[in-house]
């Protein structure tokens, strides 16, 4: 255990010291937050708009509630994924560097070591996405917004489940990598894809049949969910204290993927949950395997 906690302070404190390695890590969130308030929150305002019955008389706040709700979620869905596979660097970085060799010639097992690693990567990246969290829920608070303190733990529950879900997912694809041109290559199209696939950037509902049917497998489109139904959730409240019919709701929760369907059947919050958790133990496993089979360098 000594050994855990040592290799993965080490590998924390390299992280953070790293201005390049660290301040990548930042680029992606401080884009899309800058993206998402200079650009999108026009095109998500609209969308808003439009889905109002015609004549109803929404607030401002009520509005803003439900764009900041949609830019929280987004940006957190991506960020938890993309900032996990840029804190993961440093298990390539020591391959490319040669450290891997000072640290296997330690008796030291293969698995303390892909753990360390592991561990350090989920701390790093969520120090990052809590720090973006924070920051969303200041934007929130002075832009407008019906969110209570239940509502903000739950968006702090499923980031810490997307983070570890990012850690799994980037440890697996990052293990088999050892330069730093193929995690740039690998790290650009997470960055670049993952945002659609999982609908941060357009929601699934707007995709053609066909598409949204092979999105609803992936378990990255669960936690963007998971993550909107808690940003919305305040707003979906206020609509029905203002008399709002359920019907008008409940299309508002399909159009902007609080509702998905998976078989032709709506997947609960329970099951998004199960479905996220699921996939992320498996990576895990598979994590774990390819430490234990791994040939020491």
């Amino acid at each position: 255990m000594n050994k855990l906690i040592s290799l993965t302070k080490r590998n924390i404190k390299v992280y953070f010291s790293d201005k390049k390695m660290f301040f990548t890590s930042l680029i992606t969130p401080i884009i899309l937050l800058v993206l998402y308030v200079t650009f999108l929150s026009g095109v998500f305002k609209d969308s808003f708009i439009n889905a109002f019955p015609e004549g109803f008389k929404y607030t401002d706040k009520l509005l803003n509630s439900l764009v900041g709700g949609q830019l929280i979620s987004s940006l957190l869905a991506v960020s938890c994924i993309t900032v996990a596979f840029t804190s993961n660097l440093l298990m390539v970085q020591d391959k490319a560097e040669k450290t891997i060799k000072d640290i296997n010639i330690t008796p030291i097992s293969k698995f303390t070591i892909g753990l360390s690693y592991f561990v350090s990567t989920f701390i790093s990246t969520f120090i990052v996405n809590f720090t973006v969290t924070i920051v969303c829920f200041i934007y929130a608070h002075f832009f407008g917004t019906y969110m209570n303190i239940n509502d903000m733990l739950n968006i702090v529950l499923d980031l810490l489940l997307l983070t570890l879900f990012g850690t799994s997912l980037s440890s697996v694809i990052n293990f088999n990598l050892s330069t730093q041109g193929q995690v740039s290559a690998v790290g650009t199209i997470i960055s670049a894809g993952y945002g659609f696939i999982c609908g941060a950037y357009m929601p699934i509902s707007s995709f053609g049949k066909g598409l949204q049917k092979v999105i609803s497998f992936l378990p990255g489109t669960y936690g963007t969910s998971l993550l909107r139904n808690h940003a919305l959730s305040s707003s979906f409240r206020e609509m029905r204290n203002q008399h709002l019919p359920e019907e008008l709701i409940d299309g508002f929760k399909k159009a902007f993927d609080c509702k998905i369907k998976l078989l032709n059947n709506y997947v609960s919050i329970n099951s998004m949950y199960l479905i996220v958790t699921g996939f992320t133990l498996l990576f895990i496993v598979i994590f774990i395997f390819m430490n234990k089979h791994k040939k020491r360098s």
